[in-house]
């Protein structure tokens, strides 16, 4: 018997094996979205009683060890807010699951993991340089990239590839601009950060877009809205990427956070225009 050529055979066989597990393993009805941005994706307004009513088929994964949420990091939940860490508020995801679970076929699931910091630029989620942006941080900003371990990019992506197990990540969600108002060149960043993302993930950019919502408008007195014009030229840097519009969302007295109602607007939009990017008309 001729066993160097069964183990050669094997060698080639077992790998291919296990991917073929992996493979058979990930459900093609449970739709992922990854979500990363500031303080408005993190979420600052209080939840209310009717926020916390969910679907089942809406789950969130733990991004952060919460024992008194009952919540260990990188296991999924039903996606009773908060979505972002143990004490954040109501988020845009919160709403974008429900819409999709609202307009979505019966058997598909919705999963959301949310890696935010208030008060970042978009230079943290940068995975050659944050280390050199975090030089010089703030020490309330250092406390909140802790709870990530110190790189938020690497938490998102680690929580990424456990997702990509269960099921198929379909979708980039971005709220972040404020601290870069004005930056000319927060397209290019932006792009980095997604690029990274889909070589990282293994991802193909034209089958997983990316939605960047407006910061809060001028028609809210948003003291950062003039940042909105640098956000509407994302599409002309990344193909597949689609801005989501916040005029009309109500905003916090601060005019920088949107109120918990201007949250619920904002994610329908996000959830609107995904579903119509799945090809799928909104009927709630």
């Amino acid at each position: 018997m001729n066993y160097k050529g069964i183990l050669k055979r094997l060698y080639v066989a077992l790998p291919l094996a296990f991917a073929s597990l992996q493979a058979f393993s990930q459900d093609p009805n449970f739709y992922v979205f990854l979500c990363l941005g500031q303080s408005n994706m993190e979420g600052s307004a209080r939840f209310e009683a009717k926020d916390t009513v969910v679907s089942d088929r809406f789950q969130v994964m733990g991004a952060v060890d919460c024992p008194e949420l009952n919540r260990t990091r990188g296991n999924w939940y039903k996606a009773v807010p908060p979505l972002t860490r143990c004490k954040t508020g109501l988020t845009p995801v919160d709403y974008f699951g429900r819409t999709l679970i609202e307009n979505l076929p019966e058997n598909v699931k919705v999963g959301v993991i949310n890696v935010a910091v208030g008060g970042c630029k978009i230079e943290l989620f940068d995975r050659d340089g944050y280390q050199s942006y975090l030089s010089d941080a703030p020490g309330w900003l250092l406390n909140i990239v802790k709870e990530y371990d110190g790189n938020p990019y690497g938490r998102l992506l680690e929580l990424a590839r456990l997702a990509q197990q269960r099921g198929v990540i379909k979708g980039v969600l971005l709220h972040q601009g404020e601290s870069n108002t004005n930056d000319s060149k927060w397209p290019q960043k932006v792009k980095a950060v997604y690029d990274n993302l889909m070589d990282d993930l293994n991802l193909k950019p034209d089958a997983v877009p990316l939605l960047a919502g407006e910061v809060v408008h001028a028609d809210q007195g948003g003291i950062c809205a003039s940042m909105n014009n640098i956000i509407a030229g994302l599409p002309t840097v990344i193909p597949n990427s689609y801005v989501i519009s916040s005029q009309g969302c109500e905003d916090a007295a601060d005019n920088l956070h949107f109120t918990a109602e201007g949250y619920r607007e904002l994610g329908k939009r996000y959830g609107t225009k995904m579903l119509s990017l799945l090809g799928i008309t909104k009927s709630k």
